[in-house]
């Protein structure tokens, strides 16, 4: 008898290995990246049907094999039906969406944690109601999965002298990880001045839970978010393992 386990997912991308069965990856709450076959799920009888789309969240039967499990059942527990019906919503989910497939791993020992958040940053961009809503869900996603994934960006104090920075001059380096003071940016070629509004925004963002609501989701503005989410996809590219493909997407919702 096949040994079979039971996970909760979120589907990552998919792609086909014969005219009627395809390969889904996906992100597990217990075991990290997997891979699973959905047999037969290109024909229109199949009984996985829309589960097996990409993002969405299901809890997952597979038979265990050799070299690659094989999709018995699953259960929907969340399709994030208002993402895929606004195209910025969607764009924005599939590079988070790309963030999880390079930085996650098989085994991820932060598979639990790197789930919750993945699945509550699909959730609150599905329910957003405004583009700076989900503009904001995107920021917190990419400082808080860098954060779990040993890449957290530092923005207490200058990465070199260890000061709390003050209303002079202030830089990012994507190289460091963190900001800079004027006096030790100078011998840092690839920098990016950055107000200290804009530390103490993100510093916020990164610090504070998910879901709770600040003084920034009043006051922040799409052209503010924005300039963030291009600084940390900058940063996010330097460290990535692998090559983005979803970046131009982003570029044509700017």
């Amino acid at each position: 008898m096949k040994e079979q386990f039971t996970t909760n997912v979120i589907n990552l991308k998919s792609y086909s290995i014969s005219e009627a069965d395809k390969i889904i990856v996906m992100y597990s709450k217990e075991k990290g990246l997997i891979k699973g076959v959905a047999k037969g799920i290109k024909k229109t009888t199949s009984k996985l049907g829309g589960r097996m789309d990409l993002l969405v969240a299901n809890k997952m039967m597979l038979n265990k094999g050799k070299n690659l499990d094989t999709i018995c059942q699953a259960e929907a527990l969340n399709t994030f039906f208002n993402l895929r019906s606004d195209i910025d919503k969607l764009f924005y989910a599939m590079y988070c969406c790309e963030i999880v497939t390079n930085f996650g791993t098989e085994n991820d020992p932060n598979s639990e944690e790197i789930y919750n958040l993945f699945y509550t940053f699909l959730e609150q961009i599905s329910n957003a109601k405004t583009k700076e809503q989900t503009m904001l869900s995107v920021l917190r996603f990419q400082l808080k999965i860098m954060d779990i994934t040993g890449y957290s960006l530092e923005l207490n104090e200058c990465v070199k002298c260890l000061k709390e920075p003050n209303d002079e001059e202030i830089y990012f380096s994507i190289e460091q990880g963190g900001i800079l003071c004027k006096t030790c940016s100078q011998d840092t070629c690839k920098k990016v001045k950055i107000p200290i509004k804009i530390v103490e925004f993100l510093h916020t963002l990164l610090n504070e839970e998910f879901t709770k609501h600040t003084k920034y989701d009043d006051l922040a503005t799409e052209k503010v978010c924005d300039t963030c989410i291009n600084l940390l996809k900058n940063y996010i590219e330097y460290y990535s393992p692998k090559r983005f493909k979803t970046t131009q997407m982003l570029e044509s919702i700017r």
